[in-house]
């Protein structure tokens, strides 16, 4: 149903690779996605994605802010007693973020600079990559014309990358700072997920969300909702979860030839995307060129 048009999609839905640092020292991988709009540099994604990409700058100043502040410390036996102060200084526990740094892959290069638009209600915002000589997207979103297309029922797909199985990275002792490597897969899957329309979130008596029938994955958010022939309809940027009343309180079950006593509290994972509207309203608002079909 959906081969041709994901591999049309795939042409403009890029991935966002992010590394996470604690205080405590555990790195992790995350994963977010976005799709191009036209052929200028201009992406859209989710608003809590752009919050990261922003928060990257003060989260990794405010470190090194620290680290000046620590080597300066005489390495003596009051050492600990003065990392003490700077970590109560600075906040920082085990589980605090210390550092933060993200990449745009297969998008464009080089990137000198990002200007963003942040939606004031929805979670969206608008990509505006600057400086950039090398586009690394070779098509761009094609957004459908007419929104009364869309009814519950009709089948969708969504694209993302919600499994971020890059490992290219590294803490750098010498540094005390993570990086990117040249070794390791620098690679994440994309990874689409079917579903039907099932119903509409409205705000202000205007209809804002497109709720699917199946989760919208982490890692997805900021991915693009499409049909059959790859028209775009929306933006995936969150799941919710509905309690199916299902409960089971202690039954007693066989499980590989032993009596055990389980429960479970089911609940139906639904995707919600921006709608198409609302997303054409916005790029109209701030002069960006989009596409929709003939």
């Amino acid at each position: 149903m959906f081969i041709e048009a994901i591999k049309e999609v795939d042409r403009f839905t890029k991935p966002i690779h992010s590394i996470v640092r604690t205080y405590g020292g555990l790195i992790s991988p995350a994963t977010a996605t976005l799709f191009f709009v036209n052929e200028e540099g201009v992406a859209i994604t989710c608003k809590h994605v752009l919050d990261l990409i922003v928060q990257a700058d003060k989260v990794n100043g405010q470190y090194q802010n620290f680290k000046a502040e620590r080597d300066k410390l005489p390495r003596d036996g009051k050492f600990k007693k003065g990392l003490k102060g700077l970590e109560l200084k600075y906040r920082y526990k085990s589980d605090s973020v210390v550092q933060l740094k993200n990449r745009f892959i297969n998008s464009v290069h080089p990137i000198t600079n990002i200007r963003f638009h942040a939606h004031p209600t929805l979670d969206l915002a608008i990509l505006i990559f600057e400086g950039f000589e090398n586009k690394h997207y070779s098509s761009y979103a094609k957004f459908v014309k007419d929104s009364n297309k869309l009814a519950q029922g009709k089948y969708l797909c969504r694209l993302g990358y919600p499994f971020p199985e890059f490992n290219n990275f590294k803490h750098n002792l010498d540094t005390d700072d993570i990086e990117w490597t040249m070794t390791g897969n620098p690679n994440s899957p994309k990874f689409p997920i079917d579903g039907i329309i099932t119903r509409f979130g409205a705000e202000n008596n205007q209809v804002t969300s497109i709720e699917l029938s199946t989760p919208g994955l982490k890692g997805q958010s900021g991915g693009p909702l499409f049909d059959k022939d790859g028209l775009v309809y929306g933006m995936q940027f969150m799941t919710n979860q509905l309690h199916l009343g299902f409960d089971i309180e202690n039954k007693e079950i066989v499980n590989n030839g032993k009596k055990t006593k389980v429960s479970n509290h089911p609940f139906l994972h639904v995707g919600h995307c921006v709608h198409v509207d609302r997303i054409k309203e916005f790029l109209t608002l701030h002069n960006i060129k989009f596409y929709e079909e003939v």
